[in-house]
């Protein structure tokens, strides 16, 4: 008789799941690249002067990439797998999601602060994002990025890294090595929109960080949870970013 785990799904072998893990995390990015690619290639022929608009560009990259691609790929594979949506667990936080929400922000806070003490101890150089690039074009396209951080960033990629990528190395592995290899996954994947050197760095900072992610996942079993420290995350340092860009730090 074929066995079950506790979640109704059948188990999958430790090489089965590593390969949909990688394939899940890296095609999700390469999925969102098309994607994006050819909303700004039909806007441009449709006429809107998209490579001058910076803010324009980036929204659209945000909005078509970590929300509607992720999304798609994300829901694609829980679909065409019968897992279903029921595979992601989430829910309307509760007051104990929210304590973990804020705790699991100042953690996330407390290890960029003491990971960027000591590279800076050591003369280590980290990487940029690429969306600083558009920030120092146009300030105003950190504000816009405060709100997509929560509506479209954090959801996108915790559904997706989280979600799925987490969800499937738990049925082969258990949480603490599926939260281990899918933050390894998602810190990877981030190499493809850095800018300068100390890129290993950058991802160090990612691979230190994205565990208390997943750990908040599978404390709480709400998705939201995570999303909500993710996009907590980014919003404030893009508010701290417009601030630097326009003087606001003086």
């Amino acid at each position: 008789m074929e066995q079950v785990n506790v979640e109704g799904v059948t188990p999958s072998s430790p090489g089965r799941s590593l390969l949909a893990a990688a394939l899940l995390g890296l095609g999700g990015y390469g999925f969102a690249i098309l994607v994006v690619g050819l909303t700004a290639l039909v806007l441009i022929q449709a006429g809107i002067p998209l490579m001058e608009q910076p803010t324009l560009l980036l929204a659209i990259s945000v909005v078509m990439g970590q929300g509607v691609a992720f999304g798609t790929f994300a829901l694609g594979y829980l679909t065409y797998t019968d897992r279903g949506l029921g595979f992601v667990r989430a829910r309307v936080p509760t007051l104990r999601d929210l304590g973990w929400f804020v705790g699991g922000l100042v953690a996330l806070f407390a290890g960029l602060i003491a990971l960027s003490a000591l590279f800076s101890a050591l003369g280590v150089q980290s990487a940029s994002n690429a969306v600083t690039e558009f920030g120092e074009q146009d300030p105003t396209v950190f504000l816009l990025l405060v709100p997509l951080s929560f509506l479209f960033i954090g959801p996108g990629e915790e559904l997706l890294y989280r979600g799925v990528v987490q969800g499937r190395l738990r049925e082969a592995f258990g949480p603490w090595v599926a939260i281990g290899i899918a933050s390894f996954i998602f810190a990877v994947v981030h190499i493809f929109s850095l800018q300068g050197q100390g890129k290993l760095a950058y991802l160090a900072i990612l691979l230190v960080l994205s565990p208390i992610l997943g750990l908040a996942y599978e404390r709480t079993e709400n998705l939201v949870v995570p999303s909500l420290i993710h996009g907590g995350f980014n919003a404030v340092q893009f508010y701290v970013a417009y601030l630097g860009a326009t003087g606001g730090l003086a």
